[in-house]
C-alpha cells in the first residue's frame, strides 16, 4: 500500500477561491481516476494558507497508472490550466508514505 500526501500553499486570502475552483472543475474528474481521497482539508494551525489531501494506492505502479490516465483527460488538463491562470497556488509538496509493518489501515479508527 502507498499513500500520497499532498500539501499545497496558496496566497493569503485565496484558499476559498482555490478550493471553489477545484470543487467546480477538478474534484470529480480527479475522483474518476484516483478514487475518493482518504482526506481532503484545510490546515487549521501552522501554515493556515494551505490545504492537504491524502490518496491511497495499491503500490507505485497503481499510482503511476492512475495518474497517467488522469493527465490524458482533457477536463483535468483544462482544470490545471485554469488553476495556473488563477495564480492562487504558491507551493506544492508531495510525500509518498508506506505503512509501518505493524500498522493495519482501519485499526484504531474513531
Amino acid at each position: 500500500m502507498l499513500f500520497d500526501l499532498r500539501t499545497y500553499g496558496v496566497r493569503p486570502g485565496t484558499i476559498s477561491n482555490q478550493l471553489a475552483l477545484y470543487q467546480a472543475n477538478g474534484f470529480e474528474v480527479q475522483r474518476k481516476y484516483l478514487g475518493d481521497p482518504l482526506f481532503y482539508g484545510v490546515v487549521e494551525t501552522g501554515d493556515v494558507n494551505s490545504y492537504v489531501h491524502l490518496w491511497r494506492y495499491k503500490d507505485a505502479a497503481d499510482r503511476e497508472a492512475r495518474r497517467s490516465a488522469l493527465y490524458l483527460d482533457p477536463a483535468w488538463l483544462s482544470y490545471r490550466q485554469a488553476s495556473a491562470a488563477a495564480g492562487f497556488q504558491t507551493a506544492q509538496t508531495n510525500t509518498l508514505l508506506k505503512p509501518a509493518s505493524f500498522w493495519l489501515p482501519g485499526e484504531g479508527e474513531a
